[in-house]
């Protein structure tokens, strides 16, 4: 690749790196939650509904973190203001997240619960990605 295409490569990529940082941080984020919801599900033999609670809780400081450096980049130092956006942000699309997670196992008692997550976890993704870009990190 020639040095004078590097700075339009460059360019593409700033483009593309909230998108991905957000896949990336989702992604972490997910693999938090499911592994939480079921490692205390089959640890403890409580019911699903529960673990999820404590999968989530654990999932939401971790994609915090994640979505400040990877999705955002913010370079400025976190704050409790900041966190309790992202908090209040998270609680909310976790709530939707929630209901729909047990929307699927109501309705398919059968479905694997890192399936039901999976399902749950991508219907409040634009919701909360529109929700960090506009109200948790915006540049004030």
């Amino acid at each position: 690749m020639t040095t004078e295409r590097m700075p339009a490569l460059r360019k593409a990529l700033q483009c593309f790196r909230p998108a991905l940082g957000f896949l990336v941080s989702g992604g972490i984020a997910f693999l938090v939650d499911a592994g939480v919801t079921k490692g205390l599900g089959l640890a403890t033999g409580w019911p699903w509904s529960v673990c999820r609670v404590a999968g989530i809780a654990v999932a939401m400081v971790v994609a915090w973190a994640c979505h400040r450096r990877l999705t955002f980049a913010v370079t400025s130092p976190p704050s409790l203001a900041e966190f309790a956006r992202y908090v209040a942000l998270g609680w909310s699309a976790a709530l939707f997240n929630y209901v729909v997670f047990l929307a699927v196992l109501w309705t398919r008692p059968a479905t694997d619960t890192t399936v039901a997550i999976g399902v749950s976890s991508l219907v409040a993704m634009a919701y909360s990605y529109l929700g960090m870009r506009y109200g948790v990190f915006t540049r004030r």
